[in-house]
């Protein structure tokens, strides 16, 4: 109870203020893959002893439509703490329909830095006229009774020649530290049918004094 209500409270505090399917179910059969290389430097380049960034690493996220309702998906990547994941997860809708938000809850299980996570989630979406606004945040549950929890705000915009522009909000809050949020925007551009390229950078705005690239593929299946 206390997990949920903290995730609860990290939604609900980040309202006043598509990568992922997020609150949308995958159809039965079909599949999404993103890989991306991230690069970080220090905001304050009197930091820098290179050019090299200080931060290089990698991410993959899976996801595949086991029926209509039943998303399999798995996150590979970094946690809020900043650590190594690995996460399994299923998602189903809550509330599918035409008319206001899509909802949908999802569980995950998996490891953060060696040590095994429990991964409860909850997603809401809503399908614009020229895009999309989606609310995904998750809870990072380990062992010991500790969580982690993370919130992002996304407004993807539909561009012309299938050409996509998303303003993205990070915002996470790890036990016993800071909160942090970031702006992530990116720019998401074909390359093939099925295959989409995507270049966007990150910059710091609270917790978080990093400034990042970002160099992506999508790809359909």
């Amino acid at each position: 109870m206390r997990v949920l209500l903290a995730l609860l409270s990290c939604l609900t505090l980040a309202l006043p203020a598509q990568a992922e399917a997020g609150a949308w179910p995958r159809d039965k059969g079909a599949g999404f893959l993103a890989v991306a290389t991230r690069l970080t430097w220090p905001q304050d380049i009197t930091l820098w002893t290179s050019l090299s960034p200080t931060e290089d690493y990698q991410t993959l996220y899976i996801e595949y439509g086991l029926t209509d309702r039943l998303t399999l998906g798995l996150d590979v990547g970094r946690s809020v703490s900043g650590a190594g994941k690995t996460v399994a997860f299923l998602q189903m809708p809550l509330r599918d329909r035409d008319r206001g938000p899509k909802i949908a809850a999802q569980m995950g299980l998996g490891q953060i830095s060696g040590e095994t996570v429990l991964r409860p989630g909850l997603s809401l979406g809503w399908g614009l006229r020229n895009g999309w606004l989606a609310l995904d945040g998750v809870a990072e549950i380990r062992a010991t009774g500790a969580a982690d929890t993370k919130l992002d705000i996304t407004r993807g915009w539909n561009l012309p020649r299938n050409f996509m522009l998303i303003l993205q909000l990070q915002t996470g809050l790890q036990q016993d530290d800071p909160a942090f949020a970031r702006f992530a925007p990116s720019l998401v551009f074909p390359l093939r049918k099925r295959i989409k390229g995507e270049f966007g950078g990150a910059w710091g705005l609270a917790g978080d004094s990093s400034m990042g690239l970002k160099f992506g593929l999508w790809a359909e299946f």
